[in-house]
């Protein structure tokens, strides 16, 4: 849906350079005691921050050789990538590896071989992912492995008709995707919910625990945590959206705009500037943004800033943290807000890095075979 959208119309505009200028600050605090804490989850962090800071046009606010000689420390020999130095390999921090060096367009410098053994070593008979060694199966992980190997042009490397085949069997009659088959449908998931660089996050069993302005609380998770989104993009990028109910989904997802503007993940919860991300992406996959109120959702995440010292939090007057600035910068990108780079709702990264991956490989191709047609 095209939009044209003046800050004049919405109230408060966005605090760009506060929300660059929070993210710069909370980078530098590496050595505060949340951050020691969790000091093996920084490298989601890092595409949480450095992610917001491209999409609002200052990925070049941070050094970037520095950036990436650390990621590529964080990886393991088996070709996965830890939270952080000397830290166990997972999807998870595998996958934001991969994104952050296609920000700063450094795929290049990864052993592609390594990393894609790594993750076809973790699909199962039935088509299924393990987040790692340990054999968790997850339809994140199976999002996960399709995104990592899409950015690295190796999605042919597995079995990407089972793969598929895994997913559609968590579909649910109402629509929504499980984590396993017969899971309970969520609009969201934490698929990218580890910890911010400071390291805000920590995940307790079926819970978050968060640490914030000195403030410890407890926000349950369901127990179901896997994502519409999860499911919705990988089919998305295997070019199979068409086992989608998109009506039906749609219809449920449009359901989650709440009276106070913003988006929740199920029916009674409160809303969330991070569904902003999860539901949004979804609708705009299956074509259905149009059914909800995109003027009053742009209204809520505005609402949600510090506009005094910079960031975004879950609802309006709560602590701002990475995590919810990004998904709300994310949400505002989405929806064609001034001065937000676009994002693709599928790879979440913005639209000019993943046309850089697959574009620019296009024209390699076109080029160096029109130059054999020659001779």
């Amino acid at each position: 849906m095209e939009m044209e959208i003046e800050k004049g119309d919405l109230g408060l505009g966005l605090a760009v350079e506060k929300h660059v200028k929070y993210i710069l600050s909370v980078e530098k605090r590496k050595d505060d005691f949340v951050s020691l804490v969790m000091e093996h989850l920084r490298l989601n962090g890092a595409y949480w921050g450095l992610t917001t800071l491209d999409l609002l046009g200052k990925i070049h606010a941070v050094d970037v050789d520095e950036v990436v000689s650390w990621i590529m420390a964080c990886q393991h020999e088996s070709g996965g990538f830890g939270g952080n130095i000397g830290h166990d390999p997972h999807m998870l921090y595998t996958l934001s590896a991969v994104q952050v060096l296609a920000l700063f367009d450094k795929i290049h410098i990864l052993d592609i071989d390594k990393v894609t053994d790594y993750i076809i070593k973790l699909q199962n008979e039935d088509g299924s992912f393990s987040g790692d060694m340990c054999g968790e199966v997850d339809t994140r992980f199976s999002y996960i492995a399709i995104c990592c190997l899409s950015l690295l042009r190796r999605l042919d490397s597995i079995n990407v008709e089972k793969a598929v085949d895994y997913i559609v069997s968590c579909k649910n009659i109402n629509g929504g995707f499980g984590c396993t088959p017969g899971g309970e449908s969520h609009a969201g998931s934490y698929v990218f919910l580890k910890a911010p660089l400071p390291s805000i996050f920590m995940i307790l069993g079926d819970g978050l625990r968060v640490e914030q302005a000195g403030l410890l609380y407890y926000k349950r998770l369901n127990c179901s945590t896997i994502a519409v989104f999860c499911c919705v993009g990988a089919l998305a990028m295997t070019g199979s959206l068409d086992k989608v109910d998109k009506d039906l989904l749609g219809w449920r997802l449009c359901e989650r705009q709440v009276k106070s503007r913003g988006l929740n993940g199920r029916p009674e919860k409160l809303p969330d500037v991070c569904y902003s991300w999860w539901v949004l992406s979804s609708l705009i996959m299956i074509d259905r943004v149009h059914w909800i109120d995109t003027e009053k959702l742009i209204k809520f995440i505005l609402d949600c800033q510090d506009t005094e010292n910079g960031g975004i939090s879950d609802r309006p007057d709560d602590a701002v943290d990475v995590f919810h600035t990004y998904f709300g910068v994310a949400g505002l990108s989405l929806l064609k807000y001034p001065r937000v780079k676009p994002i693709d709702p599928a790879y979440a990264l913005p639209t000019d890095v993943v046309n850089r991956i697959f574009f620019n490989r296009i024209l390699y191709y076109y080029f160096f075979n029109s130059a054999d047609d020659d001779h």
